[in-house]
């Protein structure tokens, strides 16, 4: 599947689709396997690029940075092209170590149906319940900001994909982006995370990153017009 389109978007949408040159690459199924290090490496990375110390913050930060890539690589092309990869996590790689947006490599060609239903089991149940577990095994942050997280994320991703497809004249493509997220979004897990659920969602849990030296308020915070001191 040719996926060009969707990474034209942003880095987000961007899916390697070979082996990099360089770097410690390493597919995600021996995170959800239990293999802790590189969650670790990557929190600790995400720390010194925040300037905080607080773990929680930067594990929040880095788990809704991984939780925006995961729905974005198969949300836009599912949008664009009405198919997207398989994202298996044993062909899904990962380099902890570099900048965000996380770099991910795909080693695998297979591609499935754009339905939300797959669309689910792939990034939902195949990446974000494991990757959550991951981020319980590192320290305490609880279900319901992870789940915010990726409602965030799923909310960020279709915001890119609706600019873009204004940018191109791709009605097609909005509504099916629309029409994605909207089932997607009707799940237990990811119902409650905010509303509405569309472009203009605004999330009922903090990410925290407003904890950080600068860090300020992300644009669909919870506590935008509350102030810090309501978290």
């Amino acid at each position: 599947m040719d996926g060009s389109a969707a990474a034209s978007t942003g880095g987000f949408f961007a899916l390697r689709t070979t082996a990099p040159p360089r770097g410690e690459h390493r597919p995600l199924a021996r995170l959800y396997a239990g293999e802790q290090a590189p969650l670790t490496v990557r929190i600790d990375t995400v720390a010194a690029r925040l300037g905080t110390s607080e773990r929680r913050v930067a594990a929040s930060v880095a788990h809704l940075g991984l939780a925006s890539r995961l729905w974005s690589v198969a949300l836009g092309p599912a949008a664009l092209t009405g198919r997207f990869p398989s994202l298996s996590p044993g062909d899904l790689h990962w380099d902890p170590r570099q900048p965000v947006p996380d770099d991910l490599w795909l080693d695998g060609t297979g591609s499935l149906p754009a339905t939300a239903c797959r669309i689910r089991e792939v990034v939902q149940y195949g990446h974000l319940v494991p990757l959550a577990e991951a981020v319980h095994r590192d320290g305490p942050l609880s279900d319901r900001l992870l789940w915010g997280n990726a409602g965030s994320a799923l909310a960020g991703a279709l915001r890119q994909l609706l600019a873009r497809a204004r940018a191109h004249h791709r009605p097609d493509a909005a509504a099916r982006a629309r029409a994605l997220a909207a089932e997607l979004f009707d799940h237990p897990d990811l119902r409650n995370t905010g509303a509405p659920h569309d472009a203009a969602f605004r999330r009922r849990s903090c990410c925290l990153y407003y904890r950080t030296p600068g860090g300020g308020l992300c644009g669909d915070c919870v506590l935008e017009g509350a102030g810090p001191g309501s978290a």
